[in-house]
């Protein structure tokens, strides 16, 4: 039942030229629509969608068909893309205040020439595209203003994510007093897993005829954010202990003072002479000794085996609240499917 990337991506120049085509209702000059075109190519498409394809994925799960109907296809691929258009705004907004020089393996997109500053109003530009795609295809339809809703509190909760992610490590300032077991857990139930996890398969259900205030939607709540709040405690393990052949990346998250799982883990079971060492060494980011001293410490208090007693019972209560599903509600599948691409993933 799972959608190709060819599929998917397939469909991203219909949405494009339903954005741009209104433009000139707008007042929108040759040079706006130009230059708008560039924007969304540039940020929208090219990353792995794999959020994107989960929604149509879901919604061919829930209606039991490897196929779906013309419509029902159309209106799956639009909220498809629509999660991929917030992950956009998302990204080119928080490569700014990261400084992140790329992103995508291309020049982040506020670092170009002809952007800079500007990258500001692009973001907003991007989010607003969303709400353009969802009054096209959904103004009908009954559950419309829940789609918006839920886009609304998704941006919301994935926006307080990151101001305590930013607040708790700001840039150039080293303090690990900020950090904490309980404001890691903030930040990546609400800065990835809402919107990764819970949103594709909210849009699905709903679509699918599940109403905006029925308990399945809360039995998905209870089930992906746990499972997203993994998939993050995994992404901090394999920056550390991954293999960068495999991840595609040589991770940085000690020299970047990220506030990361192992960090937190660390901080939770340091003796006074071992945190000093943390003090000294982490978020430094030359010379490489430091990043080694703070993997050498991680080493002595076994943080990756914490890390694997942590995946194992993660794994377990998952399998158990996925069992008890309700399959008249929601078929398991649609929570497997999840599970079954991160558990012991390693890249």
């Amino acid at each position: 039942m799972a959608t190709t990337r060819t599929e998917f991506n397939g469909f991203f120049p219909r949405l494009l030229d339903d954005v741009l085509t209104e433009l000139p209702s707008f007042g929108a000059t040759s040079e706006m629509t130009a230059r708008i075109k560039e924007l969304f190519t540039y940020n929208v498409e090219g990353g792995k969608m794999n959020r994107g394809m989960s929604v149509v994925d879901t919604v061919k799960i829930v209606r039991g068909e490897s196929e779906l109907p013309e419509d029902i296809n159309t209106q799956a691929m639009v909220l498809g893309w629509a999660v991929e258009w917030l992950q956009a705004f998302f990204l080119v907004a928080d490569d700014i205040m990261d400084e992140s020089p790329t992103r995508r393996g291309q020049p982040a997109w506020y670092r170009r020439k002809d952007v800079g500053i500007l990258a500001i109003n692009d973001s907003f530009l991007i989010e607003s595209a969303i709400y353009r795609l969802l009054k096209k295809y959904f103004r009908s339809e009954p559950y419309y203003v829940d789609l918006l809703e839920l886009f609304h509190e998704t941006s919301y909760q994935t926006e307080l994510g990151q101001m305590v992610d930013l607040l708790t490590a700001p840039e150039n300032d080293i303090n690990l007093d900020r950090f904490s077991i309980q404001k890691h857990a903030y930040i990546v139930e609400y800065k990835t897993a809402y919107y990764s996890f819970y949103l594709p398969v909210a849009l699905a259900l709903l679509m699918t005829g599940t109403p905006a205030d029925s308990p399945t939607l809360q039995v998905a709540k209870d089930i992906l954010i746990p499972l997203g709040v993994y998939f993050q405690v995994q992404d901090d393990y394999l920056d550390c202990y991954g293999d960068p052949e495999f991840i595609g990346k040589i991770g940085t998250d000690i020299e970047d003072n990220k506030c990361s799982w192992l960090v937190v883990q660390a901080l939770d079971r340091v003796t006074p002479a071992q945190r000093q060492v943390l003090n000294d060494n982490y978020g430094r980011k030359a010379p490489a000794e430091h990043a080694l001293r703070v993997k050498q410490l991680y080493k002595d208090l076994d943080i990756e085996g914490v890390y694997r007693a942590y995946e194992d019972a993660a794994i377990a209560d998952l399998q158990d609240k996925i069992g008890k599903v309700d399959e008249s509600a929601v078929p398991r599948a649609v929570f497997t499917a999840f599970l079954n691409k991160v558990a012991k993933r390693t890249k």
